[in-house]
This record gives C-alpha cells, sequence and structure tokens, in this order.
C-alpha cells in the first residue's frame, strides 16, 4: 500500500482525492494484456481504472467517452482530458501513469492538473 509500487500487479484497490469523494473504486490494470484491454467492450465503470506504465491512451472501440488524467511518478495529476470513442490521445512525454473514469467523474471528485492522488491496492 502506499504511493509507489516498484512491481504494479492488476488487481483492485482505492483511490483517494484530495478534497474530494472518501475513496473511488479502483481497477489497476499492469499486465500487458489488462494495459491492452482496458475499458474495450463496457458498457461504464464504476470508479477508476489505473493504467500503468504508460503515457498515452486510445478510445477505439470503446463504447462510451471517458476522462483521462495524466500522472507523473509522483501521481501528480498533469492534465485531465475527456475523450469520445474513437481518438487517439497525444502522448504526455512526463506521464507515468493514466487513470480512466467516465466522462464527468473526474470533475466531480475534483481531480485537475498540480492535485495529487494517493493509490492504495492489493
Amino acid at each position: 500500500m502506499g504511493w509507489w509500487r516498484p512491481a504494479w500487479r492488476d488487481g483492485a484497490g482505492v483511490l483517494a482525492v484530495q478534497g474530494g469523494p472518501p475513496e473511488v473504486p479502483l481497477e489497476v490494470a499492469a499486465s500487458y494484456r489488462a494495459r491492452r484491454r482496458g475499458l474495450l467492450g463496457r458498457d461504464g465503470i464504476r470508479g477508476a481504472m489505473l493504467i500503468t506504465p504508460t503515457n498515452s491512451v486510445h478510445t477505439f472501440g470503446m463504447r462510451f467517452a471517458i476522462d483521462v488524467a495524466y500522472l507523473d511518478r509522483s501521481f501528480r495529476v498533469l492534465s485531465v482530458v475527456t475523450m469520445r470513442p474513437g481518438r487517439l490521445g497525444l502522448i504526455r512525454p512526463r506521464a507515468r501513469h493514466v487513470l480512466e473514469a467516465e466522462a464527468g467523474a473526474m470533475a466531480g471528485w475534483g481531480l485537475r492538473p498540480g492535485v495529487r492522488v494517493e493509490l492504495r491496492v492489493g
């Protein structure tokens, strides 16, 4: 548990945002297979998905619009964008992780550039 894990694994946990809701359910996609699949083929997600390591995402084959937060190595939000299905996101060279959630969710959690998030997994 904590801010950084040298060896990420697929699984579940919680996301905490400064000043946001107490806990947001979190899915972790760390293996090649899980990262490649991401949210494809789903109709939605309860909470958020962490894709690690990565610095770019796409929404080809997705059924719904998503919010994407690019995180640096210390889990500080670099940027937040909303992507409709069928889009290719820009590569963010400083990003090490990406959070995905249903469009509009991140604004409700108070996720914006400069905010640091805490991830508890395991």
